[in-house]
Order: structure tokens, then sequence, then C-alpha cells
């Protein structure tokens, strides 16, 4: 797909963040997309934070209710920030499937996933965007095996994610800490450029492992988790696990590309307009 076409500020007071590209830089602008299923406990909560989140520039949150059978539409219903974008399926297609709906609505210069329920707190999000807007980091990745104020809902859950996270550093050469968090902040252009088809929770090993295979590599960020529990909602199951085993196999025999010959073209630097633009 084509990659994000995006006019630099014109302002004499912008901020401008040098980068290895020499192309001209985009406005910096984040796309948040929140899956949602059958969350109508938390739904409300998560979004109203989200709209509320303090970034350098104005936040874009795009609500896809994957078919949900609750009450999760008409809570939607009640928000009237413009800021928020809301989707329907009309029948329950899966997270992957939210997802990517999300990311084709997207006008962000960068996209982050954030889930609708409360396992994830909107206040890291600034601090994964820091890295952006100063030039530090191509893709940035909020980590939950730092120990930084996280809660794993069983040692099972914790031992099959660094299990996978093992497994895709040894099949791509790379070495992340996180294969599996929700949390994870790249440019659109890149994020379009992967072949996705996953429909369900193999979506979030499948932009990993298309990461990884391009070349690219996150930049790190402790962040907090709280885990639920099955009886409190958590809708991962043991059958996920050998799908994602099945999407790393699968996009590994696709081929890899070094870190250094990483196309850079589909991580444009960034531009931070001055306070009072639009």
């Amino acid at each position: 797909m084509s990659a994000i076409n995006a006019t630099p500020p014109t302002s004499p007071d912008a901020q401008v963040i040098p980068m290895t590209s020499k192309a001209a830089p985009v406005a910096f602008r984040l796309s948040v997309v929140v899956p949602i299923y059958n969350e109508e406990a938390s739904v409300a909560t998560v979004i109203a934070t989200l709209l509320s989140v303090e970034l350098p520039t104005p936040i874009e949150v795009i609500a896809v209710n994957d078919g949900s059978t609750d009450e999760t539409s008409a809570i939607l219903s009640t928000f009237t920030d413009d800021r928020l974008r809301v989707i329907a399926h009309e029948v329950n297609r899966g997270k992957g499937a939210a997802v990517r709906t999300g990311i084709a609505a997207a006008s962000g210069s960068h996209l982050l996933i954030f889930d609708a329920d409360t396992e994830y707190d909107v206040n890291d999000i600034p601090r994964l965007v820091a890295p952006i807007v100063t030039g530090r980091a191509e893709v940035v990745y909020g980590s939950r095996m730092s120990g930084f104020g996280t809660v794993h809902p069983s040692r099972r859950h914790a031992l099959g994610n660094h299990a996978m996270t093992l497994a895709a550093n040894v099949m791509f050469g790379s070495a992340i800490s996180d294969l599996h968090t929700c949390l994870k902040l790249l440019p659109l252009p890149l994020l379009r450029s992967f072949t996705l088809t996953e429909e369900g929770f193999g979506l979030d090993t499948e932009i990993s492992a298309e990461m990884l295979r391009l070349g690219f590599r996150p930049f790190e960020v402790p962040i907090s988790y709280v885990g639920r529990s099955v009886e409190e909602g958590k809708k991962i199951r043991l059958s996920d696990a050998f799908r994602c085993v099945y999407v790393l196999v699968k996009v590994r025999c696709r081929g890899t590309t070094s870190y250094g010959a990483r196309d850079r073209s589909l991580t444009p630097r960034v531009s931070v307009l001055a306070s009072g633009e639009q």
C-alpha cells in the first residue's frame, strides 16, 4: 500500500527533529486504534482517558467495535469528541480484523494499538511517543518484561510470552524482550507495507514478525501492565500460542533484511508543530 503523504509545517516556529533520512519531515500525529469486543465494563474509561492524554499534537482515536453484543455500542455513542471515530463490524471478526480496519482508516503519521480493557496505562503513551519526536527511534514498543509496575496473571502466561519472544529472536536474529505487547508504536507507512492477513490474536505476532523481517528493531520502553485472568475477561487461549508459532514461521519463510539495509523511507522523520499550530 502507498505511504502517507504529509506536508511539512511551514511555520518558522515549527520544531524540526533531525533524523538520518534526507526526506522532508512529516507533521507528527498519533492515531490510536482500539479494537473492542464486549468491553462494556471498561471501554468508557479507556476512551475517555485516551482523549485526555497530553501529547505534543492532537490525537486521533479510532475505536473499532468488533461486533459487540453487550452495551459497548451504546457507550461509544455517548462520546461527542470529534477526535474519536467509531467503526463497527456487524459481526465479530477477531482482534486482528479490528486492528486491520483501524490501520486502513488511520490518518496519522504514526499508529499505536491500545486495548479496550484496563491492562495497559494510558499515561505510558507520552513516554512511547518521546523517542519518536526526538529522533531517537523509528519504532517503539512498550515492554512489560522489565518488572516496572507489572502484574502477570499467571506464571504460565509469563513463561509463554518469554518462549514466544525467544522463538522470534532466534528466527529473526533480534533481541527484543516482549513480542506480544499491545503497545506497538510504528510509522503508518511502515505498518502499511506489511503483509497482514491474520484475523485473530495472531496479528500481534504478525506485526512484530513483519517488522523484524524487514530489518527494523524497536526501541523498548518499560511500561505498566496489570494482566487480567480468564475469569476477568482475558480472551487469549493456549491455541493462540500455536498460532503464534505458525505465524512466526510463515513470515520468516519470506526472507529477511538486515538492520543496516532496512528501508528507512518507511520511517519518515517527523516535525512537531509549535503550540497553537494546526
